[in-house]
């Protein structure tokens, strides 16, 4: 039996883009999409920082605990959207 493993990313919205511009940026583990210019160089620059701390890591996305994934996000400054029900 072949196993397809699971590929996780993160994804930055900016929801603040008032100026009709497209932002899009791909990385290895995000993506992000829209936001003014200012939110979205902020996004990348976390992200980018986030990315650099996984590697350090020595892990992927999808192999972070959930503790792990957000004390990573925390010390990045993220603001993580958790579904309902799962919030701390």
């Amino acid at each position: 039996m072949v196993r397809c493993r699971r590929k996780a990313k993160l994804l930055g919205l900016g929801l603040d883009g008032k100026d009709q511009e497209i932002r899009v940026t791909r990385g290895e583990v995000f993506d992000i999409l829209g936001g003014s210019e200012d939110t979205h160089r902020s996004m990348q620059e976390k992200c980018i920082k986030f990315g650099e701390k996984l590697q350090a890591s020595g892990k992927q996305v999808e192999d972070l605990e959930r503790q792990e994934f957000l004390d990573l996000a925390a010390q990045c400054r993220m603001n993580v959207l958790m579904p309902r029900g799962q919030e701390d």
